[in-house]
C-alpha cells in the first residue's frame, strides 16, 4: 500500500511548492504535478500517469478537491475509477476520505461547488468582456498596425519597395505588410 500526491495549478506562472510540502506532510512516497487547467481531464499526462500506476490499497492524496478535478462529471469519473481499484481518496484541506460514506457524500458537495465555482468566472468574464467591447474597448491581441502604418506601407509598395524590405525597415510582419497591400486593393 502507498500513498501518492497528486498537485495541480492552471496556469505556468502559479506555484506548487505550498501543494507539494503539504502532500509531503499527509505522507505522500510519490508526488506528482503539473501546470494545466482543471476544468478537463484530457491533457492532464500526470493524473493519467497517477491513474494508470494506482493500485489496490494505494491512496491518493490531494490538498483540495478542485486541485483534481473542476467539473462534476470528471470528478465522478475519477472517483468511481479510484474505487473500482480499490484506492481511496484523501482531500487534506477539505478533510475528505472516501473510505467512508460521509467523506463519499461530502466529496460530492465539494465537486457541486467546484463546478459552479467555474461555470461563475465563465459568466463574470463573459460580462466582462461584453462590457468592455460596449465602452469600444479592444478586446484580443493587440493591434500591429494603425491607419498611419498601413498608409506608410501602402506609399512605400508603390514606390517599388518589396514587402519584406517594408517589413524590415517598419519593423512588422510581412503578414502585416501583405494584409495592408489587401486593404489596398
Amino acid at each position: 500500500m502507498a500513498t501518492y500526491g497528486y498537485a495541480r495549478v492552471s496556469t505556468t506562472d502559479q506555484d506548487l511548492s505550498i501543494q507539494e510540502q503539504a502532500l509531503q506532510g499527509a505522507g505522500c512516497t510519490i508526488i506528482r504535478s503539473e501546470k494545466v487547467s482543471g476544468t478537463k481531464r484530457q491533457g492532464r499526462a500526470e493524473l493519467a500517469l497517477l491513474m494508470e500506476f494506482l493500485r489496490e490499497g494505494d491512496e491518493l492524496v490531494v490538498t483540495r478537491i478542485d486541485r483534481l478535478a473542476r467539473s462534476m462529471r470528471d470528478l465522478q469519473n475519477i472517483v468511481w475509477e479510484l474505487q473500482n481499484k480499490g484506492v481511496t481518496l484523501r482531500v487534506t484541506e477539505q478533510s475528505v476520505d472516501t473510505s467512508t460514506a460521509a467523506g463519499k457524500a461530502f466529496l460530492d458537495m465539494l465537486g457541486l461547488f467546484a463546478e459552479f465555482e467555474t461555470r461563475l468566472r465563465a459568466e463574470r468574464q463573459a460580462e466582462g468582456i461584453a462590457a468592455a467591447k460596449k465602452k469600444g474597448k479592444h478586446i484580443g491581441r493587440p493591434r500591429v498596425l494603425d491607419n498611419v502604418t498601413e498608409t506608410q506601407i501602402r506609399e512605400l509598395i508603390q514606390t517599388g519597395a518589396k514587402p519584406s524590405h517594408v517589413a524590415r525597415d517598419l519593423g512588422i510582419s510581412r503578414a502585416s505588410v501583405y494584409r495592408a497591400m489587401g486593404k489596398a486593393a
